[in-house]
């Protein structure tokens, strides 16, 4: 088997590395799957073992996604199809962890991290569009959501100025902002109901 098959398997693999679960363990010694809202990301983990442990899995996180990406690129010598294929599997990695039966985070910080080699461009202007969000309503989920929305749109004007993104991109962006989405239903649900805890709020759910 050529090394190059081997970047989806190594791609999921660290994208499944739970940072949140293991932090917040390091930092408070529960599992955080067990308090607030059960989530393993940088927010659950930064309410429950503080921000310093928060910033860590935001960090580790978006850096695991990262990874897979800059590994892909070397071992397929800069082809964009593989990019994609290892961002996708590194997303698909976090949200559904083998090692967690499948059961891991909402893909946030690694969705962004794995676009950081491909289009950093178009992660700035989905973090700025997070943090307006926040800024105005305090809605962490809201921000991540409008974030996922934006961010298929961003990469697509902002990956070749000028010219259209290759298809994997479009696609692999697409895909990665469903998976996003699909993990912030529950998300949807509370803020259509007027049920979702603001920023700050010591019952908010991630």
């Amino acid at each position: 088997m050529k090394t190059i098959w081997l970047i989806p398997v190594i791609a999921y693999f660290l994208g499944s590395i739970p940072f949140g679960l293991l932090i917040a363990k390091v930092f408070g010694g529960d599992d955080i799957r067990a308090v607030g809202s059960g989530n393993i990301g940088a927010a659950n983990v930064a309410r429950n073992a503080g921000p310093v442990a928060g910033v860590l899995t935001l960090l580790l996180d978006g850096g695991k996604g990262y990874m897979a990406v800059w590994l892909a690129e070397r071992l397929s010598h800069g082809n964009i199809r593989w990019a994609m294929i290892a961002a996708v599997a590194a997303v698909i990695g976090h949200v559904f962890p083998v090692w967690l039966k499948f059961k891991g985070g909402k893909g946030v910080a690694t969705g962004l991290g794995v676009f950081l080699p491909i289009c950093p461009l178009a992660v700035g202007a989905a973090t700025a569009f997070w943090i307006l969000v926040v800024a105005f309503w305090r809605y962490s989920s809201l921000g991540s959501i409008v974030a996922a929305v934006a961010l298929p749109v961003v990469v697509y004007w902002l990956y070749a100025p000028g010219h259209a993104p290759p298809d994997s991109v479009v696609a692999g962006t697409v895909l990665i902002s469903l998976l996003v989405l699909v993990k912030h239903r529950e998300n949807m649900r509370r803020l259509v109901a007027g049920e979702e805890a603001r920023l700050g709020s010591r019952r908010q759910r991630g």
